[in-house]
């Protein structure tokens, strides 16, 4: 961690904008730079200045507004590099079973009777509940198609909200519930449509996700995969997140996950592999030697008692590691402080090693992590403008407020943000340089009115699914 004695400011000094200033500055650049205090100054969608102490006169003179970070931690927004937003309608329904048995009894019986309009509804509790967790970007493994415009139904909850995601279109052409399979054909077809939708979007991007191994042939995963590469976007993909789905593998196939996708030429910088916990040596090797990124879900995890992913032994090989929360159905929340946080403390107990992983690890891999699994090589920016706070990247950032009971006195501001910050202590959120988040409010949507039209919904949902809950008594 770099403490940096000097201010970064453009030629030219762009004038306007929006400073704020006061706070401890975390850039999570390469150095991990923090001014403490700092201030960044955004114009547009665009960072054009940032350094230690006070801003340049001229900046705080001309600034078309000021925000007082004094006591607050400002970071990079932080990437939910894998969730499926529907299963917001889904909490709390799987408190007692293993992943097959949570699939077959509680996601499937209702996920058939999600609609355009329950989609919408349970996309904007989704992304509202990731902008309050300081995720300015999210992946959403979205498999869920009964009707066609539920893919469209979330893109625009994202464009409402203000909010950077990706969706990573799922499907699966065998061994899952029938109405939610699809011919590799078929998904190539109506992925087209989506992309074409939305493919000038400033935040919004489409991709293709294979959803389990033991739900997709090998037929269908090579039309997807060079399908992906030839729109120049990243394939997305559960993997090894159970032992027992590891071993349905080498039953049927005779090889491991990841030696299964290197036969189809998957394995690259564009391939995210999500949970990737039963995973062994010669695995992760050739997981380092390709460039693919894993995406780390340890409250899922441990949620279904699947196990704990070998972090440390991906950190040694250099792999790319993002966080996320995973669905609300199998965590129950999206919760990005509670993903730093647990990260680092299940590493610790599970290798009885106090000092397994620091602070900083965490947060290098839900920012910059993070951007790498929100982008691809081929596309242009994403992890170079994305995760840091620097000048010319996107004014994607956080501030939280660390004058609380719960993180104060502050002796390490980085510390604090993982160990004890809370999406509570969230005051402001800037994506693409607009605030989504203003003085704690939410600046697009009606949230209280969000949450009765939701839960309504929801009650229908269940109902016709026969699935009893509160909601249906």
């Amino acid at each position: 961690m770099t403490q940096s004695p000097a201010g970064i400011q453009p030629a030219g000094n762009p004038s306007g904008g929006t400073l704020i200033e006061g706070g401890v500055v975390v850039t999570v650049d390469d150095d991990f730079t923090v001014h403490d205090p700092g201030w960044v100054h955004i114009a547009g969608d665009r960072i054009v200045g940032l350094g230690s102490g006070r801003a340049p006169d001229l900046v705080r003179s001309s600034a078309d507004r000021t925000i007082d970070a004094t006591g607050s931690l400002v970071m990079p927004g932080m990437t939910n590099a894998h969730t499926h937003l529907f299963q917001t309608f889904f909490r709390g329904l799987a408190d007692d079973k293993p992943l097959l048995e949570w699939l077959k009894q509680c996601i499937w019986p209702g996920a058939v009777h999600l609609d355009r309009d329950s989609a919408r509804l349970a996309a904007l509790v989704g992304l509202a509940e990731n902008l309050r967790t300081g995720a300015t970007s999210v992946v959403d493994h979205q498999y869920v198609h009964i009707d066609e415009q539920i893919d469209q139904a979330v893109c625009e909850a994202a464009d409402e909200l203000g909010i950077r995601l990706r969706l990573a279109r799922g499907w699966a052409d065998r061994n899952y519930h029938p109405d939610l399979s699809e011919s590799g054909e078929v998904v190539i077809e109506r992925t087209t449509r989506l992309r074409d939708r939305w493919n000038d979007h400033p935040r919004v991007r489409i991709e293709l996700a294979p959803l389990i191994p033991w739900g997709c042939s090998d037929e269908a995963m090579r039309l997807t995969i060079d399908k992906a590469r030839e729109w120049g976007v990243g394939t997305h993909i559960h993997c090894a997140e159970t032992q027992v789905e590891v071993d349905m593998s080498l039953e049927e196939r005779g090889v491991r996950h990841i030696h299964w996708l290197d036969s189809l030429g998957a394995l690259g910088p564009d391939l995210q592999l999500a949970h990737s916990v039963w995973l062994d040596d010669e695995e992760l090797d050739l997981i380092a030697k390709s460039g693919a990124i894993v995406v780390h879900c340890p409250v899922s995890n441990m949620y279904l008692a699947s196990g704990v992913a070998r972090i440390l032994d991906m950190k040694k090989r250099g792999i790319t590691v993002a966080l996320a929360s995973d669905g609300p159905g199998s965590n129950n929340r999206q919760d990005m402080f509670e993903v730093l946080k647990t990260t680092v403390l299940l590493q610790k107990v599970h290798h009885l090693d106090a000092v397994a992983l620091q602070p900083e690890d965490v947060i290098k891999m839900a920012c910059r992590g993070g951007a790498r699994a929100f982008g691809t090589p081929q596309e242009v920016g994403t992890d170079d403008e994305l995760g840091r706070l620097e000048v010319g990247a996107k004014a994607d950032l956080v501030v939280v407020d660390q004058q609380t009971v719960f993180a104060s006195p502050v002796h390490r501001p980085v510390s604090s943000l993982v160990f004890c910050n809370s999406p509570v202590d969230i005051t402001h959120v800037m994506v693409d340089g607009h605030l989504t988040i203003d003085d704690r409010r939410l600046t697009a949507i009606d949230e209280e009115a969000l949450l009765k039209e939701a839960t309504e919904s929801a009650r229908h949902l269940f109902r016709k699914a026969g699935v009893e809950s509160r909601l249906t008594r």
